[in-house]
């Protein structure tokens, strides 16, 4: 039996710019798609584009609104990062590596997608940390 896939639908203007963003820059493999909406294989999670016809703009910050991956190993974040930068993605934060030394040690950068979507990568130096350290009052740092 397979897990559960999360399954997030977001807003686009034009079908083509999310293909390039999504699967030429971060390689998203696409599924179905129409003139209103595209599929992507967001790395083994459904992320579903439709266009809007509302006018999108810009968030102040990163909070708080994002959406994006917890990687299970150095090594994935490091290839997601290397892609986004061989294909000149546009980063929202530069990477960054963050509470050194503490239980919440992570790697962690922000990119945003052509219609304002924003997206985080991370990687916990201690996966526990990820749902544990509930004795810490640390989540995010409201960085913009």
């Amino acid at each position: 039996m397979n897990s559960p896939r999360f399954h997030l639908a977001i807003p686009i203007k034009d079908v083509a710019k999310a293909k390039a963003f999504y699967a030429e820059g971060l390689g998203c493999e696409v599924g179905r798609e129409s003139p209103g909406a595209v599929i992507f294989n967001f790395y083994g999670h459904q992320v579903v584009a439709h266009v809007t016809q509302e006018h999108l703009t810009p968030q102040k910050g990163i909070y708080p609104r994002h959406f994006g991956l917890v990687f299970p190993s150095e090594a994935d974040w490091e290839t997601l990062l290397q892609q986004a930068q061989t294909q000149q993605v546009y980063f929202y934060q530069q990477p960054r590596h963050r509470f050194q030394g503490e239980l919440t040690e992570h790697r962690t950068f922000f990119l945003e997608d052509p219609f304002y979507n924003i997206l985080e990568f991370k990687f916990y130096r201690h996966w526990e940390a990820v749902f544990g350290g509930r004795e810490l009052a640390e989540v995010g740092d409201h960085a913009t």
